[in-house]
């Protein structure tokens, strides 16, 4: 059974909670906000009415969010005092206090999230790197890391682009995540993954050391202006590869836009180039590869305000020994960050997806920085 050290642990960091998100505060902004809404003509300008609709949803999120906590930190408190009359058991209590500090650790976690991006949707593409066959696979083992933890969190995972391997895994995929923290939680990710294992593509069973890049940036929505300078944009279309059809093969509803990038503060130049397969109609393709572009660069402008730049471009090392974030070693049984030195030997969990020990390592190391 829990101690009365945890329970005063619990309600303890449930009052901190209430301090940090500032719950009064907020309970009567959205009380304000919540007005601006019956406001008549609210919905003439349907762009301004959907930001507003936003903010206060978000507000809410927070105080509901605090409502779970606090009603499951009263729920143990009580069931301490009735533990005491032998109205509950020993099990009863456990179950409780591990309830709450789930939903404690929750909210603290999404607390940490306080940049501009956090709360936003994300882009996360993958790159196979030196080692053939071998890294074109640990780069397909890495897509289903990412798609099984969106599936775990609620998250819609979509796949904008895919470039199978030469015999096996892939070369490069773009996943859009959508849902709530998706890239505040995944921004931790960007970097290089290590695998180090028996491979099944070596015919004398030898140890291989493979990699592959991860690189995410928060995919923004119409409220947020990005300069796009029209001239600057060229299109070309091509036939989508892969099973789906007779469409797919013959029809060219596959965009590839190269926009050219000119830095405002540098003045150094880059072809950014997109491609987006992910339906069969070419128009839904372009607007999909112009959302990707507009984040892009919202990207790029964000690491410009946050001063961030040499770190970076740090990240964009290339992709081989020495430069790895991550390193997943099965033959060991572990999976350890290097930033953090967090580790864990349930190597199966985390190709499954359960990565969220090493996003909280992370974010609890770095959310005081401006990543």
């Amino acid at each position: 059974m829990i101690t009365l050290d945890q329970l005063k642990d619990i309600k303890d960091r449930t009052e901190a909670l209430n301090r940090y998100l500032d719950i009064d505060n907020k309970l009567i902004q959205v009380e304000e906000e919540q007005l601006r809404t019956q406001a008549p003509g609210f919905w003439d300008d349907a762009k301004t009415a959907e930001a507003q609709m936003k903010k206060v949803k978000d507000l809410q999120k927070w105080i509901d969010g605090y409502k779970i906590v606090k009603t499951l930190s009263d729920e143990l408190d009580l069931a301490f005092d009735f533990f005491k009359n032998e109205l509950v058991t020993e099990q009863e209590i456990d179950e409780t206090y591990a309830k709450a500090i789930e939903a404690v650790e929750s909210l603290e976690l999404k607390n940490m999230l306080r940049q501009e991006a956090d709360q936003m949707d994300c882009i996360l593409k993958i790159n196979s790197g030196a080692g053939g066959t071998e890294s074109q696979d640990w780069a397909s083992m890495l897509m289903r890391m990412y798609m099984r933890w969106g599936e775990t969190n609620k998250c819609k995972v979509s796949i904008s682009n895919i470039q199978d391997g030469d015999e096996a895994g892939i070369k490069t995929v773009t996943l859009q995540i959508e849902g709530g923290f998706a890239y505040g939680y995944l921004k931790g990710e960007n970097g290089v993954h290590r695998l180090v294992r028996v491979s099944p593509y070596n015919a004398q069973g030898k140890r291989m050391t493979s990699f592959a890049s991860v690189f995410v940036t928060p995919l923004i929505d119409d409220s947020i202006e990005v300069n796009i300078e029209p001239a600057r944009i060229s299109w070309d279309t091509f036939r989508s590869g892969g099973a789906g059809g007779q469409n797919v093969n013959k029809v060219e509803s596959g965009v590839r836009l190269r926009y050219q990038y000119k830095d405002p503060y540098s003045g150094a130049e880059e072809e950014i180039l997109i491609e987006n397969t992910e339906t069969r109609d070419q128009p839904k393709n372009k607007e999909n590869a112009m959302r990707q572009l507009r984040s892009i660069l919202y990207d790029k402008e964000m690491q410009h305000r946050m001063e961030e730049q040499a770190k970076v471009e740090a990240n964009k090392k290339k992709i081989e020994w020495g430069s790895q974030i991550r390193s997943y070693v099965f033959d060991d049984r572990r999976v350890k960050d290097h930033r953090t030195n967090y580790q864990t030997s349930d190597v199966n969990g985390v190709m499954d997806g359960k990565i969220d020990g090493f996003i909280k390592a992370y974010l609890m190391e770095f959310s005081d920085a401006e990543i």
